[in-house]
């Protein structure tokens, strides 16, 4: 593939190559790290997420070479300290990655490596996309039911991390892909272990975030999850998102109401569990589900 060879992952590629990897495509490079669908010898593609990235932007790109780089800008290194913290926070994913391994739904690690100056990790490849792609979509009923099927595999692979002492933090439709028609969450780069706070005290506001996490993000329990999944149930189900607790949850399947709403109280000791949830979206999905088991990678 053609990489401007100024572009901050063309060395990252660079490096993958001289390493045995064959490079196909680069997925996605964000502040934090680098996506690449890679092969080695005759083994299928798998996604290799390297520990790389920039977050600043420098200059907008001229026209005629934006195909060649991310996006319309150039992005200036992090210092050598901003380097350092985001390997630790990257090694840290490769360990929560590891403790979730074999957990159904959860889209697993295989390969770990390092190089001199960045870690890596691969996983299999889901060409179905993320979730995203379900939220456009016009529906029917059939279709409905498999989107909440595909929505109870998330919650089947969140009740999996909890049992691991794992909270993931950041459920939303961009970290639920599809492999085979089945739901997969994926991106533990946010997560913390229940047995360590991690990260600052107070974070955003986001659209699928807690409202815990502007005074606790970093103690965020399982019922984060649980509130995070909800809204994207709500966004699936409703064609909108809830507001301040002014739900209306009319056109969402029957089974689902009450669990929902009680999933998106404000206070976390007031949500029910992720296995309550996934017990009400199995429900809601068993149309579709009932003549086609469901497995995870």
């Amino acid at each position: 593939m053609r990489l401007h060879p100024m572009h901050p992952a063309a060395w990252v590629l660079d490096q993958l190559g001289t390493d045995g990897w064959q490079v196909h495509n680069l997925l996605s490079f964000t502040r934090a790290s680098t996506l690449v669908l890679v092969s080695r010898d005759e083994a299928a593609p798998v996604v290799l997420k390297a520990g790389f990235g920039s977050n600043h932007v420098l200059a907008e790109l001229d026209e005629d070479i934006r195909p060649a780089a991310y996006g319309f800008y150039w992005y200036a290194e992090m210092t050598l300290a901003e380097r350092a913290l985001a390997r630790e926070d990257f090694r840290h994913e490769i360990a929560v990655a590891r403790t979730a391994t074999g957990a159904g739904h959860v889209v697993p690690l295989l390969v770990e490596g390092t190089t001199d100056r960045f870690d890596w990790y691969t996983m299999p490849y889901c060409p179905g996309g993320s979730f995203r792609s379900w939220l456009m979509a016009s529906r029917d009923p059939k279709t409905t039911a498999a989107g909440l099927g595909i929505l109870a595999d998330v919650a089947a692979g969140l009740t999996h991390l909890h049992d691991r002492g794992i909270v993931h933090r950041d459920v939303y439709q961009e970290n639920v892909l599809i492999h085979n028609g089945l739901g997969m969450i994926t991106d533990l780069g946010a997560a913390r272990l229940t047995t360590a706070a991690r990260g600052p005290a107070g974070r955003g506001p986001e659209v699928h975030w807690p409202p815990e996490y502007a005074s606790s993000y970093n103690t965020a329990t399982p019922a984060a999850d649980v509130f995070s999944l909800a809204v994207l149930v709500y966004r699936f189900a409703c064609g909108d998102l809830p507001r301040h607790g002014a739900h209306q949850l009319g056109s969402a399947p029957t089974a689902l109401r009450p669990v929902v709403a009680a999933a998106l109280a404000p206070d976390p000791r007031d949500r029910p569990s992720m296995a309550d949830l996934h017990d009400a979206l199995r429900q809601a999905a068993a149309p579709a589900s009932a003549s086609h088991p469901r497995r995870g990678l």
